[in-house]
């Protein structure tokens, strides 16, 4: 497996990443029906093959990705890899929110801490949505307390929003589509350093 610095930190993430969105299903027309023996097994051949990096959210396979990772990471396999979720900026309405889902994901994933926390999908609704939330106040507040160790976000918005979201925050990472990255003129490889 190749390894690769998480950008100015001091870990290094594998080339490879397991992203939990479409695990195989039970029932086809049912996301929530994940086939747990055969994405346990895909998971663990992946980590003990060296893949370190994990992707899930809050809203994926309809709420089960996290609760499906939170079973499977037990026995010693939270600590080999790196855990990234994400905040459902869609269901946040008011400030207390974002504490009450932060904290159904950590039980969820039933883990202390996350080690990769992103801001999902920003647009100008959720944009905004962060700034009356004080959403970033509380990224800090979690990353102080050791329950979020690195703060990014993924963007589905045009080039002025992100231009202004990356210069709010002394964000980790973010996750951007490839779109994004041809209107602002950046080649892909320069987008990965």
């Amino acid at each position: 497996m190749v390894y690769r610095p998480f950008g100015k930190t001091d870990i290094k993430v594998s080339q490879l990443g397991f992203g939990c969105m479409r695990f195989p299903l039970l029932d086809e027309n049912d996301p929530k029906t994940i086939d747990e023996p055969e994405a346990k097994n895909m998971l663990y051949y992946a980590i003990d093959n060296g893949v370190n990096y994990l992707d899930t959210a809050y809203g994926y396979h309809s709420g089960m990705s996290e609760v499906f990772l939170g079973k499977v990471l037990k026995n010693g396999y939270r600590k080999r890899v790196f855990l990234a979720t994400k905040l459902p900026l869609y269901l946040i309405k008011e400030k207390s929110d974002t504490t009450k889902y932060f904290d159904e994901q950590l039980q969820r994933l039933q883990t202390e801490y996350i080690d990769m926390y992103l801001l999902h999908g920003i647009n100008k609704k959720a944009w905004k949505t962060i700034q009356e939330c004080e959403i970033l106040k509380f990224l800090d507040d979690a990353k102080n307390s050791g329950k979020i160790r690195f703060c990014g976000f993924s963007f589905h918005d045009d080039v002025g929003l992100f231009k202004e979201v990356i210069d709010s925050y002394p964000w980790t990472f973010c996750l951007i589509y490839r779109l994004v990255l041809k209107v602002l003129n950046m080649p892909i490889k320069r987008a990965w350093q």
